[in-house]
């Protein structure tokens, strides 16, 4: 299975984010599978056409983000994805609730304040209470 990524010089993403995006998007569909083995930043550069050092940002991105792991001279890879995300999402949350009482929000305030912002970045699903009158 050869790695499919197109970048768009011409977008207003930066290349890297195209990158960064695209093989997230891959690997939460499992079109790249758990384990699957990435290019070298370097090859992977000379092959988009790109700086090493666009690829390399692109990569560090994932690897925070837990999608990808760094497996020293052996490589770099797909990782198992759903437990990492699932721990970065506890620990923000956890750093979120800590500043919502350092603020003095109540639990009514914090969570409207998440559930405004859950809205803001995926949409109000139709017939959801929190939607209200049109």
């Amino acid at each position: 299975m050869a790695l499919q990524i197109t970048v768009d010089q011409d977008a207003a993403t930066a290349p890297f984010e195209q990158i960064r995006a695209q093989i997230a998007e891959l690997a939460r569909s499992g079109a790249l599978p758990v384990g699957y083995k990435l290019p070298t930043v370097r090859g992977f550069a000379e092959e988009l056409g790109l700086a090493a050092n666009t690829v390399a940002k692109a990569y560090r991105a994932l690897e925070a983000d837990g999608v990808i792991e760094t497996r020293g001279r052996h490589g770099t890879f797909i990782a198992a994805a759903g437990d990492a995300a699932r721990r970065q999402a506890a620990e923000a949350a956890q750093t979120y609730v800590q500043r919502a009482r350092r603020l003095g929000l109540d639990r009514a305030a914090a969570l409207a304040a998440v559930e405004d912002a859950l809205r803001a970045a995926y949409g109000d699903p139709a017939g959801s209470p929190a939607a209200g009158p049109a």
